[in-house]
């Protein structure tokens, strides 16, 4: 049996780890809601944020305990659609400022920001797995560190690496692969998993990333920001990187190799509109990687796809990305390369979905 003392030595070590320079309070303390999804995570997290000086954090009373049933969300990850309503429901009523969700086991971690009114639902929205990845390592970026993510991640980081005069280090999908990278500083993959402390947790931990979050939240709010001001500075001098993927379940796995075949053997000559400019085989290893299975297409437009078979599910995953630089630097600019990278996503999934082959 372990005792209490290893979850003391691991709330000191990832406050300390997560601890931001000194800088001005806000005129009020920011408002939390907290979920753990019904698992493990709901008592450390809360601790790590009341020892970080939150002292206005709310836990959705339905989901705070542990509960192998998970009896208020069809499956509990917050990724999938719906998971975060109980959480957004009451973020709404308390007028939060930030909601903060862990998975069941605690080692993934998402935020949702409002976007107008707090008192209001709809004006609600979670960030993706790349968006917060964008807006910690935006954080972490500093000259010589290492920032890494996996070849299905966001080209976004990359950036940010270059703009901050870090190392970017890309990885095959997973953990097992991304904690390798030497002399890691922060890493993260798309599917909400990210290493804020690596010298603490060399492995994603949704706690120490929501700590994080929470602390840089608590910062802008101080100046009137949010989170997603942090998103529009990094759009701003990096151009618009819009994510989205296409995951196709199947009853067949058959299906699944089939796909890969026929995609490897006749790959698509244009996606969203755009001619595919470079086709690569990740079998044959990529960027100094291992060799994996998986394709990664290029676009003249700057799009980029790569497919892969999952690894723990019976589906084949497209992850898919267009990027779309600003033209100009005035007020509209921003929004409209957004409503481009958005058309140009939509496109692009669309096409991808049809090149699989699978109705």
């Amino acid at each position: 049996m372990l005792g209490e003392d290893v979850v003391a030595d691991y709330l000191d070590a990832v406050l300390a780890a997560t601890e931001l320079p000194a800088h001005p309070a806000p005129a009020r303390e920011l408002r939390a809601v907290v979920t753990p999804m019904h698992g493990v995570g709901g008592a450390v997290l809360s601790e790590a944020l009341r020892r970080a000086g939150f002292t206005d954090v709310h836990v959705v009373p339905e989901q705070a305990e542990p509960d192998p049933a998970f009896p208020t969300v069809a499956f509990p990850n917050p990724e999938e659609p719906g998971a975060l309503d109980l959480a957004l429901d009451l973020a709404a009523r308390v007028e939060a400022d930030l909601v903060l969700a862990v998975d069941p086991d605690a080692d993934r971690a998402c935020a949702a920001v409002p976007t107008g009114e707090r008192s209001d639902r709809s004006a609600w929205r979670q960030l993706s797995g790349d968006e917060l990845g964008w807006v910690l390592g935006e954080h972490l970026a500093a000259p010589g560190a290492v920032l890494a993510c996996s070849v299905v991640s966001s080209q976004g980081l990359a950036r940010i690496a270059a703009a901050h005069g870090a190392v970017f280090s890309p990885a095959l999908t997973g953990f097992k692969w991304i904690a390798r990278v030497p002399g890691i500083s922060f890493g993260y993959e798309e599917a909400i998993g990210y290493c804020v402390a690596p010298a603490v947790v060399r492995d994603k931990d949704g706690v120490s990333a929501a700590v994080l979050t929470a602390r840089l939240a608590r910062r802008l709010l101080a100046s009137g920001r949010t989170l997603l001001d942090v998103l529009d500075d990094v759009a701003r001098r990096d151009g618009v990187h819009l994510t989205g993927p296409v995951s196709i379940r199947v009853e067949d796995l058959g299906l699944i190799g089939a796909a890969m075949a026929r995609l490897r053997q006749d790959p698509p000559a244009r996606l969203g509109g755009a001619a595919v400019t470079s086709v690569e085989d990740l079998r044959g290893g990529v960027d100094g990687l291992p060799p994996t299975d998986g394709l990664r297409w290029r676009t003249a437009e700057g799009a980029r796809v790569v497919v892969r078979p999952s690894g723990t599910e019976p589906k084949l995953k497209c992850y898919c990305e267009v990027v779309v630089e600003l033209e100009g630097d005035g007020p509209g600019a921003l929004a409209a390369a957004r409503r481009t990278a958005a058309q140009r996503l939509e496109a692009v999934r669309r096409d991808v979905r049809a090149a699989t082959g699978i109705g």
